[in-house]
């Protein structure tokens, strides 16, 4: 994300001027275009001018509308965030008041206007700036037959190619159809990542399977290479990593981005982060429940006590239309902050954060027991 224009007075009220350059960026426009906001961009209208005999020509123009925001649609397969609201700003082809969609897209400025731009939207605009923070990581979950290609960015999974392949079962005298079968998967696998996979940005590639399928579609996609002189596989082999998974979907990437051997590669990934931190919330749940609160209720009641030193929370929350449940949330992530807590927003398009939603969105590791205040809530 490119900052072009930042205009924020010191009570929050101003506009930025962003240039989305890559598709992760539309996904923080998304958390960052709200319902009221006023979005400013350029698109193409269609015009009907009628002539003085009565006949009608309808051409389209490129203009530029600023519009009030009351829905938003985003498409993640083609990384269009589509918006529509009401127009509020005078322009000569489209009246004040009608109608009209934004299509945001890569590498088009828009303008966003808010009334208020909270500490979340601000830390967003900083993240999404920093070129530090696309450290991404690709990963093959595979078992015989069913394989997922994913990019794992820092804030989502995106599964780019599913491969299903029905392979003959290794019968007596049928192992030549068996290998057959199961070099088509590998081929098609390998192709998937030939595809998808940009070394030039991914840090490490990670293939994951029970007992030894990776091993053996790791020895044949490097012959193949070597064969077929694939220099994008042979000299990035250095990032491939091969690491246990229960199973060939894509719920197993939350195992295997815990798998101890990933730590050094994925040290500087919020994505790994996230994954460790919900795992830390497990794990206290389980061994001591009294430091573990979820729901947003019981984790402000720690919050007010200074109580909370990990808190997790999904960014579904702040993209609330009721504008009080979203500065309620906000306000969660400034008193932990205060109080000298670490925050972690956790992505909804994210294995994890898929994970964290189930359990109402709202984590929180203590640095102290506190009883369960249920019983006074009920009072």
């Amino acid at each position: 994300m490119k900052l072009v224009n930042r205009e924020i007075d010191k009570n929050g009220t101003g506009s930025v001027t962003l240039i989305a350059e890559e598709a992760e960026d539309m996904w923080h426009a998304y958390n960052l275009v709200q319902v009221g906001d006023a979005l400013k961009s350029t698109t193409i209208r269609k015009v009907q001018n009628e002539t003085a005999t009565g006949s009608v020509s309808v051409h389209k123009v490129r203009t530029t509308l600023t519009i009030r925001v009351e829905t938003i649609d985003y498409d993640t397969q083609a990384c269009v965030l589509r918006v529509k609201g009401r127009n509020i700003r005078e322009n000569q082809y489209v009246k004040m008041g009608a109608y009209h969609t934004l299509d945001l897209e890569q590498n088009r400025p828009f303008t966003l206007g808010k009334h208020e731009w909270d500490s979340v939207c601000l830390e967003r605009i900083d993240n999404a700036c920093d070129v530090t923070q696309h450290a991404d990581v690709a990963a093959v979950v595979m078992q015989e037959g069913i394989a997922h290609v994913c990019l794992v960015t820092s804030s989502m999974t995106l599964v780019r190619a599913k491969i299903e392949t029905n392979i003959p079962r290794k019968r007596k005298g049928m192992c030549d159809q068996h290998m057959k079968g199961l070099h088509r998967f590998y081929d098609q696998i390998i192709q998937a990542i030939l595809r998808h996979v940009n070394f030039d940005i991914v840090k490490c590639a990670i293939i994951a399977s029970p007992g030894f399928v990776k091993d053996q579609f790791a020895d044949y996609m490097f012959q193949q290479a070597v064969k077929l002189d694939q220099k994008m596989l042979t000299d990035n082999r250095s990032k491939f990593i091969l690491v246990h998974s229960s199973s060939g979907f894509k719920h197993s990437l939350k195992e295997v981005l815990c798998d101890p051997s990933l730590t050094s590669k994925l040290a500087d990934t919020k994505a790994a982060g996230e994954v460790k931190a919900l795992d830390d919330f497990y794990q206290m749940l389980q061994f001591d429940p009294d430091r573990a609160y979820y729901g947003v209720r019981h984790v402000e009641k720690a919050a007010e006590l200074q109580a909370i030193v990990t808190l997790l929370i999904s960014d579904e929350l702040f993209r609330s239309k009721d504008l009080t449940e979203r500065k309620r949330y906000v306000r969660l992530v400034d008193t932990v902050r205060e109080n000298g807590g670490d925050v972690k927003i956790f992505s909804s398009l994210h294995v994890s954060g898929e994970q964290l939603g189930q359990l109402s969105g709202v984590c929180a590791i203590l640095r102290f027991p506190m009883q369960d205040t249920e019983d006074s809530d009920e009072d």
